[in-house]
């Protein structure tokens, strides 16, 4: 059975830029409800649990139809969540170093160049979805709760959660602002580690 995993802080830790009152609705509720609904769908077809939800996503095409959609949109939103909790930091913002800044660097000229790439990225996805930086500093969005996974692609270094319910109560339907805010607060050591582990 699937599980929400902890918050390595808590909840109104992430001071200004995103509040407690979001992060527990957004970790208590949402997150909640994408994994009661991917472990109902697993229940349905039990030969699954034998997998991990990491190359269920990587195959979804090749699972049964009658649970593609859950596995597709539950799954990949507990996948996504538990990676995003990690991202995030009390101590986080600043830039990140060594090899990683200089791969920014060389693909977007410079850090700041990164930053506004990634934020135009983030605020062109229509509706809800995602924005991502690839291990080979691409960055790409995905629709609803898809995850770079399942287009054969490499687990992403960093990624930001652009539906509502990541920002509404704070920013109401002002992307921007919760873009911009949530620099802030990107925890660059664990970018740098999935960095340094690719």
């Amino acid at each position: 059975m699937y599980t929400v995993p902890e918050l390595p802080y808590g909840y109104d830790q992430l001071g200004d830029y995103i509040s407690g009152t979001i992060m527990q609705l957004h970790h208590d509720k949402h997150h909640q409800a994408y994994v009661d609904k991917l472990n109902a769908a697993i229940d349905t077809a039990p030969a699954l649990r034998e997998r991990s939800l990491e190359t269920l996503l990587a195959d979804i095409s090749s699972l049964p139809e009658s649970v593609q959609s859950a596995i597709r949109n539950h799954g990949g939103g507990h996948y996504n969540h538990s990676l995003f909790w990690q991202w995030m930091s009390p101590d986080g913002g600043g830039e990140p170093t060594g090899e990683l800044a200089q791969k920014i660097n060389e693909r977007y000229g410079n850090f700041q160049g990164f930053v506004d790439e990634f934020t135009t990225k983030s605020l062109g996805v229509f509706g809800s979805g995602w924005a991502w930086l690839q291990p080979d500093m691409e960055i790409i969005t995905t629709a609803n709760q898809d995850t770079p996974i399942m287009q054969g692609l490499e687990v992403p270094l960093l990624g930001l959660d652009v539906w509502e319910h990541a920002y509404y109560l704070d920013y109401k339907n002002k992307r921007d602002d919760y873009v911009k805010a949530w620099w802030n607060v990107v925890n660059w050591d664990t970018v740098q580690q999935r960095f340094d582990a690719k």
